[in-house]
C-alpha cells in the first residue's frame, strides 16, 4: 500500500511559478515510479509528467514541456512538480499517482487527494 499527500497548490498569476510536492508513505519509495496528472472542470484527467524510480528518466506532456519539471528525492519520499511560465490553461486540480511508469491514469494504483492550482490572467 502507498499513501500520497500533495501540497503546494494555490493561486498564481500568469507567467508565475509554483512548486507542488507529493509525500509518499507505505512501501519503499524508490521501488515505484511516480506521475503527475491534472483535471480541469468538465475535462478528463490528463497526464502531465512522470518519473522513473531512480529519477533517471522523465517524460512530459507536450503542453507543459519546457515549463514544468518533475523530480524526486528518494531520501525524503517526495516527488515534486516545479511549474514555471504558467498559463491560465494550467488551472486544474493536480494529482500525484504511484506505482506505474505510464502516460495512462488507469495504470496507476495509488492517488493523492489532489491540490488546486489556479492561474489568473
Amino acid at each position: 500500500q502507498v499513501q500520497l499527500v500533495e501540497s503546494g497548490g494555490g493561486l498564481v498569476q500568469a507567467g508565475g511559478s509554483l512548486r507542488l510536492s507529493c509525500e509518499a508513505s507505505g512501501r519503499t519509495f524508490s521501488s515505484y515510479a511516480m506521475g503527475w496528472f491534472r483535471q480541469a472542470p468538465g475535462k478528463d484527467r490528463e497526464f502531465v509528467a512522470r518519473i522513473s524510480r531512480t529519477g533517471g528518466r522523465t517524460y512530459y506532456a507536450d503542453s507543459v514541456k519546457g515549463r514544468f519539471t518533475i523530480s524526486r528525492d528518494n531520501a525524503k519520499n517526495t516527488v515534486y512538480l516545479q511549474m514555471a511560465s504558467m498559463k491560465p490553461e494550467d488551472t486544474a486540480v493536480y494529482y500525484c499517482a504511484a506505482d506505474a511508469d505510464s502516460y495512462y491514469s488507469r495504470a496507476y494504483d495509488y492517488w493523492g487527494q489532489g491540490t488546486q492550482v489556479t492561474v489568473s490572467s
